[in-house]
């Protein structure tokens, strides 16, 4: 399994359009995506917009039910969160969800899974948060249960935060459901990754990605594992306009904690800094986001055309 060109919906506020309506622009996009050549779609798993996108209160779909129904409106892409909230389901019921969403799109799910963050999110909904380390044991456990279940096996655990008991998981249309962790913590994430995942989306400054390419690999090789057994990716910010000039005013929304993490030009202007910036540095392939004009029709085309070349 791999993701060479994923395309990342983060947003479900669209001008003009009611809520009846909502679903159908957000599956015009997943097939704008697929016909471009993406590979890949995949939803936040967030019950409020994150802060730099929008307001709390703007529209945020649950990612499960919007995979489900994505899954009849596509055909060959992929489908994932990037990435699902650890604490905001039982792991065993995850598997669950994951495999049967899996059955549903006849064999195109992945699993996107990280520690969860948002403590806001947890705090209004009920979720526990608990410290930066209990999330990441929690994690741990999690996958321990999860990846069993994902290859046919049964999921037992008698741990500190989730317990299982020879927890079942069928039906399956496929020997194994792969497993993608997104984040950037050397000593946590990367070494789960190395570990559990199929796949590593790396969420980080631009400025650091060669070195986390580095310590991505050094991980695996401290268990014994050939690193070029995980595959990668890299998550943008597409600030993507048909000018310079529409690309310029786009950028001048970018949240400044992510001004390192986005690309800001026509399409093929960011294909030439996504190749350089990116690709060039070791990783695998890239997600990307269009928050601010991806529900138009035909900006996601035009950025499929710009990038397939590079991962083809």
């Amino acid at each position: 399994m791999t993701i060479r060109l994923g395309y990342q919906i983060p947003n479900f506020t669209y001008p003009g359009v009611p809520n009846e309506n909502l679903f159908e622009t957000v599956a015009a996009q997943a097939r704008e995506a697929e016909a471009s050549g993406f590979d890949t779609v995949l939803v936040m798993d967030h019950f409020y917009q994150l802060p730099g996108i929008g307001d709390p209160s703007d529209n945020m779909l649950e990612a499960y039910t919007t995979l489900g129904a994505l899954a009849s409106a596509t055909s060959t892409v992929q489908l994932s969160t990037l990435v699902t909230g650890n604490t905001y389901r039982n792991p065993a019921l995850l598997a669950k969800t994951v495999t049967t969403l899996d059955v549903v799109s006849k064999g195109r799910a992945v699993l996107g899974l990280g520690a969860g963050w948002f403590e806001r999110e947890h705090h209004d909904m009920g979720f526990e948060f608990g410290t930066f380390g209990q999330r990441f044991e929690r994690l741990e456990e999690a996958l321990t249960i999860i990846t069993p279940m994902l290859r046919g096996q049964e999921g037992t655990l008698d741990g500190q935060w989730y317990q299982a008991r020879n927890a079942m998981n069928n039906p399956r249309v496929r020997d194994t459901v792969p497993i993608m962790l997104g984040g950037s913590g050397e000593q946590k994430t990367f070494r789960l990754a190395a570990r559990f995942a199929d796949h590593m989306n790396i969420i980080c400054d631009l400025d650091v990605l060669p070195h986390k390419i580095s310590v991505l690999r050094q991980r695996c090789e401290e268990i014994g594992r050939d690193p070029e057994t995980l595959a990668t990716s890299f998550l943008i910010m597409g600030m993507v306009g048909e000018t310079e000039q529409e690309a310029k005013e786009l950028g001048e929304t970018i949240p400044d904690d992510r001004r390192n993490r986005a690309f800001l030009g026509t399409p093929d202007q960011v294909a030439e800094q996504i190749k350089e910036r990116v690709l060039d540095a070791g990783v695998g392939g890239v997600c990307i986001n269009l928050i601010r004009n991806g529900h138009r029709p035909g900006v996601v085309a035009a950025v499929g055309a710009a990038l397939k070349p590079l991962v083809a």
